[in-house]
């Protein structure tokens, strides 16, 4: 295992020594000691390495990352996961506001709960939130899955276009245009895959989540729709 103490160097050196990795490195498998909340850490990866962070993140954590797998000990500030391509991000403790923003597809998992936003614009990342969530989370998702053990705050879902959310807790209010759906068989496959891939194989009951999504009544503008826009 690859060791870098933040405090006895710069973020900036962790991430060019990470981003001069080659496919064929057999330094696969990294751990970051002392972050105390520093940003941007492990940003930009586009190779199956295994990064820990041992402690907290702070603003987007694992941005942008592509194959790789990271594991932040701690709690994760705004953005963690921001524009994921494909990996995974695991988030052992809290997450802060837009946590999987704009991700186009990988695994965030979070241990704890998500603030405000969780999701937003999401297209094609699946998310998995053992805790809750907090108000306009998936907001314009357009695809991808969102799983919420806990509850869902305000408006979730709000302007939403074909993404899935499953929720098993409360959820306070739904936002325009989204709706509660029925839960299909290939809804529960999909579910228990998808719990499973989150380390939470036989811990929790598919049968026990209600299923969110669009309603489709904003697709095309009309008037009689101009106050949901």
């Amino acid at each position: 295992m690859r060791r870098m103490d933040l405090s006895e160097t710069t973020r900036r050196d962790l991430n060019s020594q990470l981003h001069a990795l080659l496919p064929n490195t057999d330094e696969t498998h990294w751990r970051v000691e002392n972050p105390e909340g520093q940003h941007a850490l492990a940003v930009g990866l586009n190779i199956p390495v295994t990064v820990e962070i041992a402690g907290h993140a702070g603003y987007y954590c694992a941005g942008m990352n592509s194959e790789a797998t990271v594991i932040i000990e701690g709690n994760a500030g705004v953005g963690v996961a921001e524009n994921m391509v494909s990996g995974r991000v695991h988030v052992k403790g809290d997450a802060s506001q837009s946590a999987g923003a704009t991700a186009q597809g990988g695994l965030l998992v979070i241990d704890g709960n998500a603030s405000a936003r969780c999701g937003i614009s999401m297209k094609g990342v699946r998310i998995v939130v053992k805790g809750s969530i907090g108000p306009m989370s998936a907001f314009m998702a357009q695809s991808g899955t969102m799983v919420v053990l806990g509850d869902a705050g305000d408006a979730l879902g709000d302007s939403i276009y074909e993404a899935k959310l499953f929720v098993r807790g409360t959820v306070k209010s739904l936002g325009a245009d989204c709706v509660e759906k029925e839960v299909r068989d290939e809804h529960r496959e999909e579910l228990r895959t998808l719990l499973d891939a989150a380390g939470l194989k036989g811990e929790a009951d598919v049968g026990e989540f209600k299923r969110y999504g669009s309603a489709r009544t904003l697709y095309n503008f009309h008037v009689d729709n101009a106050a949901a826009y």
